[in-house]
Order: structure tokens, then sequence, then C-alpha cells
């Protein structure tokens, strides 16, 4: 992976800019692949704060076989003090910043200041085009979302959409170097709101909030569901393929079978209004009777863990 991965950036460096988790996460996925890589964060000694929580990722990483060597990824890792430093000679950059266009436009009129016309740039962001920031500007060629999953050195799918100004080259250049480095490619076509894993995660979602309002089913329930029931399938195939293998010829038999009963279901939602105030506080009751608030951080390590523990697997799986 790694010989790929450095043949692909040619002896240049890898730029992360935004230390906080999800640009730490992408250090090491960057980093663990064998290229350099050098962070920035515009916050003071939020860079070098980054390396502590990424050598206690990478620790974790060690203690389930997923890496080899701790001190030689660190080694391969660089706190800098300037946007500058972090940018040139880059081969590519990663921003992790503040999911605000006003923001990351700033940044992105930085970047065309100081960046090489070779520097792919690809953004973290959730749900903002990059048209939304770059439009105008000479970097839109060279600039698209490379949306991860956090922790991404974990959960390896990446969704790279490109704005209508983004150069084929640059998706070209992006999709290989994240296979590169382990990381599963979805191509968004066009831009869309949410690109398409907060979209189907949105609908989920909504329905979810609606049974616990309508008084269907607890939070606890509907998580037994996903976790106990769909989650185990959807934890190896995506849902084409669940609903391909269940029924006796495939797709088109089971589209034949349901599809009525799944556009009826879609009619009674009309999902016009945000989540009010009174059902966001029911929510939050029935999840802090199950977890307190002081056991998140504690929770998020046990699923970073159990992540760990299915990435250790399909490891040897593939092996």
């Amino acid at each position: 992976m790694s010989q790929k991965a450095n043949k692909l950036v040619n002896g240049r460096h890898i730029g992360i800019i935004g230390a906080g988790l999800v640009g730490a996460g992408w250090a090491i996925v960057f980093a663990r692949a064998g290229l350099e890589v050098k962070i920035f964060d515009a916050a003071p000694n939020a860079a070098v704060s980054s390396l502590s929580l990424i050598r206690s990722q990478l620790e974790d990483l060690h203690a389930f076989e997923l890496i080899d060597n701790i001190d030689g990824v660190m080694a391969r890792m660089t706190a800098v003090e300037t946007l500058q430093e972090a940018v040139t000679d880059a081969a590519y950059l990663q921003e992790s910043i503040l999911e605000k266009v006003e923001v990351k436009r700033r940044l992105m009129e930085e970047l065309e200041e100081l960046t090489s016309e070779n520097t792919v740039i690809g953004s973290s962001t959730s749900g903002i085009p990059a048209s939304a920031f770059t439009q105008g500007l000479k970097l839109a060629g060279r600039t698209l979302i490379a949306h991860p999953v956090n922790p991404p050195y974990l959960v390896p799918v990446v969704e790279i959409v490109p704005s209508p100004a983004t150069l084929s080259e640059a998706v070209a250049f992006t999709d290989a170097l994240m296979q590169s480095v382990g990381q599963s490619v979805v191509h968004v076509r066009r831009e869309t709101q949410g690109f398409v894993l907060n979209r189907l995660q949105a609908v989920l979602l909504r329905e979810a909030w609606a049974l616990v309002e309508e008084g269907v089913a607890t939070c606890e329930d509907i998580d037994k569901t996903i976790r106990d029931g769909l989650g185990l399938r959807w934890s190896f195939m995506g849902p084409f393929e669940t609903i391909d293998l269940n029924a006796p010829q495939g797709v088109a038999d089971y589209a034949r079978r349901f599809g009525r009963l799944f556009q009826e279901i879609a009619h009674s939602r009309t999902h016009e209004q945000p989540w009010p105030d009174e059902l966001i506080a029911e929510v939050e009751a029935q999840r802090r009777t199950i977890l307190g608030q002081d056991q998140l951080n504690e929770r998020r390590a046990w699923r970073d863990r159990q992540l760990m523990t299915l990435a250790a697997m399909r490891n040897k799986k593939e092996k």
C-alpha cells in the first residue's frame, strides 16, 4: 500500500488543515500508509496537541494488530506553525475546518495564493458542496469534496464529490490516492445536499425520531432494531444487495412484492418540520437513562475498539 501511495505523491507530502478529530483521523490514514504528513491548525498549539491524541489512537490500533510500528507512523507526522508550511509543495491537502461556508471560503482564498497548480485539495465537509466555497477561484478545478466517516482510519468509506468546475484529473488523482491508502471510494456524480451517506442517514434518522414521537417504540428498541437486525447485514452488504438476496428471484422480485408497502410507508410521512424541542428533550432523557453524560467519552472509546475488532477480522479474512 505504501509503495503505491508514495509513487502517486512522488516524494511530496500530505497537508492536513484542521487538527480536530477528523483532521487527526486523516493524518493517521495517510501516515499509516507510509506518507509524510504536515498538520496545521489556526488555533494556537492545536496541531501539537493533536499528536498526543494521535499517539493514543495508534496505541489502540497497535493493540488490535492494525499497525506494526507506532513510532514509525508518528515519525511521518509533523505539526507545523503556519499554513504555508503545511501546503508548500504538498501533493494533496485535506481540509477539515469549521463547517461554515464563509470560513471555508476565506481558507480557499488563502490557498489560492499559497498553493501550486499541481496540489489537489479535498474538503471533509459533511454536506456543503465545493462550489459553495470555490466558485470564481482558480483553484476550483483542483478542489473537491472528500467526505469521510469518523474515524476515517477505522471506517474506510470516503465520498468524492466534484463541483461542476472540478477537473477530471483531480477526481482521478484523489480516487487513486484514497484507494492507495486503504479507503473505500464512493463517487457522487453531481453535487447534492448531504451527498449520499448523509442523505441515507437522514431518512433513517427522520423515521427513528418520528417513531419515538408517536410512541411506537423507545430509542433503545429502535437502536436494537438496527444493532441486532438490519445492522448485522449492513455491516458487510448494502441495501440493494440485501434486498436482492431477500426474494427468491432477486431484486426485481423484491420490488414487485414490497414496492407498494414501502411507497405507502413513504407517503405516510411528510417530515415538513424540524424535530421539535419537546421530542429532542424526550430522546435526550431516554438516552441519558441508558448512558450518562459523563460516560460519553468512555463509550466513544468503546465504539472505536469495536470498530477495531471488526477491522482486525476483515484484515484476517482478506489475508
